[in-house]
């Protein structure tokens, strides 16, 4: 026996409304499985050759991706079809910087690594210091010792952990072959009335990026 809804006139079965509610189409079956958000603060960000960068980033973004399109043209109006070519938008961070400045010249020290605007000598020095095999000869020390390899020691590769609101790692966002752009200068001033701590920015170029699921 099947029992009708919607009065006598109704004459549709109770079970059939049931088995219309579970397939695909319907509208609970088309619900989200986690219907928690994503918050900003549940992050981690790190950069193999900065270990001591890693710690102070309070800030960090997930780069935009924009495809390119391309034109056919006809007698009519242009169609636009897919192109081939993928631009990244550039990765920032923000980090506070030490009293020391370690972290503030170890990407002083890269920028100017690759750009040696004293002398080559520069170039050199860095890619001893960056590289498991330096062309010295001498062992860099560990906390500076990196997966970097001679022809590729002025690269690193970056990781942006994100976390859930119980502080656990649900996904990784790698960035591969990263290297520095800009970097932000420093402020100093008397007039501050609390307590301030300085922060500097930092702009990577990087090769591409992936999701990894943790």
């Amino acid at each position: 026996m099947t029992k009708n809804l919607g009065g006598a006139g109704n004459s549709t079965p109770f079970f059939v409304i049931n088995r219309y509610m579970a397939t695909a189409s319907s509208p609970l079956a088309r619900q989200p499985d986690q219907l928690d958000y994503a918050s900003p603060t549940q992050f981690r960000f790190g950069i193999k050759q900065l270990p001591k960068v890693e710690f102070f980033t309070i800030n960090a973004n997930l780069p935009g991706i924009d495809g390119a399109s391309v034109d056919f043209a006809n007698p009519f109006n242009n169609i636009p079809i897919m192109g081939d070519k993928l631009t990244y938008a550039d990765l920032t961070i923000t980090f506070i910087v030490d009293e020391y400045l370690e972290n503030y010249q170890s990407l002083h020290n890269w920028l100017t690594g690759y750009g040696f605007p004293s002398d080559r000598a520069e170039f050199r020095t860095h890619r001893d210091v960056t590289s498991n095999t330096p062309a010295g000869g001498s062992t860099p020390p560990v906390d500076l010792v990196t997966k970097a390899t001679p022809d590729k020691a002025m690269y690193s590769d970056a990781f942006l952990m994100i976390l859930s609101n119980k502080n656990n790692p649900i996904l990784n966002v790698n960035f591969q072959n990263v290297f520095p752009i800009s970097l932000s200068g420093l402020d100093y001033t008397q007039g501050a009335t609390d307590v301030e701590y300085m922060t500097a920015d930092v702009t990577f170029k990087y090769q591409i990026y992936k999701f990894e699921s943790v």
